[in-house]
Parts: C-alpha cells; sequence; structure tokens
C-alpha cells in the first residue's frame, strides 16, 4: 500500500508573518540632525546600506544636514536628504547644496518636496521645479511626496485634484527622462485607504513605485499629535476608535496590522504598486529598529 505524505498548512499567523517578513525588506527610515545626534552608531539597529531619510526642517543648518548624512555614509548606510523648495533662497543655493551633499558626503539620491512653509524663501515653490532645475542630474534616484489621503495644504476643496495633476506630471518627467523615481507617502493607518489609492494610480497610468509611509511604534497619544498635525485623512479614525479602547489606551501603537494587510495584497499580486515601506520613527528611532529587527527576519 502506497504511503501518501500530506503537507501540513502553515499557521495562519505563521504565513503572515513570513509574509510581512518579505514585504518588509529594504524598508526606509527617516531621522532629523537632531535626533540622529543622539544615536550613537546607527549600525546595531539598522541593516547595512539602509536608505535614511534626513528631514530638513526650517531653520536646520546646511551644516548639520550635511554632517548627519557624512555620518551615515561612513557607517555604510544611503542618506536621502531632503530637499523642500520653498526653504531654498535660490537657485545658486540648490546648486550649492548638492555640491556639498555630493562632495562632502557622496549623497546619490534625494527626497524632492515643495515643504510645508507657507510662503517661499525665494522663486523655488515646488518638486516639479527641482526636477527641472536639472541640479539633481545623475542622482541615483529621486523620490518625491505622495498623499494617500489628499493633502488640505495642496488641495483645500477636500479633492485630489492638484495632486494627482502633479503626480501625472512628475510621472512623465521619470518617463522623458533617465531619472529612476519613486512616490514617498504620508505615514497612515489603514490598509484599504492605501489600497485604493494605489489602485487608482496603476489605472490612471502613474507607475511609479509607491514606497508607504508608516508611523514606527509609539504612544497612541504621540501618534493622535503628529497624526492631526500633518492632516492625516480617514485612517485616522483607527487611532480615535484605539483611543476609546481604555484598555489600550497605555499600550504602544505598532504597525503590524496595518503592513500585514498591505503586505497579504503585495503577495497576491506582485504588480501591486506598494514597493517598499518608509517609516516615520515618531515613538523613537530605537523603537522602530527594535520592531524592523522583530518583523523583518520571521
Amino acid at each position: 500500500m502506497a504511503l501518501v505524505n500530506f503537507r501540513r498548512a502553515a499557521p495562519a499567523e505563521t504565513q503572515d508573518a513570513r509574509t510581512l517578513a518579505a514585504f518588509l525588506q529594504g524598508f526606509s527610515i527617516e531621522v532629523m540632525p537632531r535626533t540622529a545626534a543622539k544615536i550613537a552608531d546607527f549600525r546595531p539597529l539598522l541593516p547595512a546600506d539602509t536608505r535614511v531619510y534626513i528631514a530638513h526642517i526650517d531653520g536646520t543648518p546646511i551644516d548639520a544636514m550635511v554632517a548627519t548624512a557624512a555620518r551615515l555614509r561612513a557607517e555604510g548606510f544611503e542618506p536621502v536628504p531632503h530637499f523642500p523648495a520653498r526653504i531654498i533662497p535660490d537657485a545658486a543655493t540648490l546648486r550649492d547644496w548638492v555640491a556639498r551633499y555630493r562632495g562632502e558626503a557622496d549623497v546619490r539620491q534625494a527626497l524632492l518636496l515643495a515643504g510645508g512653509i507657507a510662503r517661499p524663501a525665494g522663486d523655488l515653490h515646488s518638486s516639479m521645479q527641482l526636477l527641472d532645475s536639472g541640479a539633481f542630474d545623475g542622482f541615483a534616484r529621486l523620490y518625491v511626496a505622495g498623499h494617500p489621503e489628499g493633502n488640505r495644504d495642496i488641495d483645500p476643496d477636500g479633492s485630489d485634484r492638484m495632486v494627482m495633476a502633479a503626480l501625472r506630471w512628475k510621472a512623465a518627467f521619470a518617463d522623458r527622462t533617465d531619472a529612476r523615481m519613486a512616490i514617498v507617502t504620508q505615514f497612515c493607518f489603514e490598509a484599504a485607504p492605501v489600497i485604493a489609492w494605489a489602485d487608482r494610480l496603476r489605472a490612471e497610468g502613474i507607475r511609479l513605485p509607491v514606497h508607504i509611509g508608516v508611523a514606527g511604534p509609539a504612544k497612541l497619544q504621540t501618534l493622535l499629535k503628529f497624526a492631526i498635525a500633518c492632516g492625516v485623512g480617514p485612517s485616522l479614525s483607527v487611532l480615535q476608535k484605539r483611543a476609546r479602547d481604555v484598555t489600550k489606551l497605555l499600550l504602544p501603537f505598532e504597525p503590524t496590522e496595518f503592513l500585514t494587510d498591505l503586505a497579504r495584497r503585495k503577495a497576491a499580486d506582485p504588480g501591486f504598486g506598494i514597493e517598499a515601506v518608509h517609516f516615520f520613527p515618531l515613538g523613537g528611532i530605537e523603537a522602530t529598529a527594535t520592531w524592523t529587527q522583530e518583523h523583518a527576519r520571521a
């Protein structure tokens, strides 16, 4: 009598852990010079070659930005400084910053964005102007901002008309040049709006890969504060619902469920537009790094 071997199906939680681990490969993280300065050495926290974005808040000296980029490069990471158009006084300053980053920190990638200040410091006010400037010719990769739940600063009427028009322009720019580009988004907390947005981009022919923004583990009060300040849309209800549950109020909020839902979609549809995960370590760099270490190697 022949023996038949039956392979036992992996428990759902085990499969989910593997799916999530695969989805997390190649993640990136964001720091500011003042938060990076509190970390003695990033090497025990992050995988080698991790893309580390350096947020350029208005008022941060360019010396601090370049020094942070150089330090990250020396420790074996890929520094990705922000270039907020509205804080750059003029084209000469832009060229100087690019030259310093290239010469002092071997910067090869950059995030180009308008910036969150109301009044531009000079004539530059959009990432499209930065792309058109030619200052970033020769960069290995360029990133632009995405807003899965809209952006009231850009579309005050609550639509996404201007946001989508800008993404179409940027996708066309990538098509007509040799620029390798991707979209890095604002952080969200619910998978359904993100999935719908990514599917809409694909349907409209916007083929730029998406790096989805995610808030790292943090206290619920901290996340609510940042979410409201940053204009997070429908997915804010996830935090508000949790805040009503007193048993969870004091526990840190983790992105496990949100990312697992996205990971399942990516596993089922490899053409799904999300290429990578980008962490905003709102609860601290160490907390986010610890979470990624636990979930990226399942």
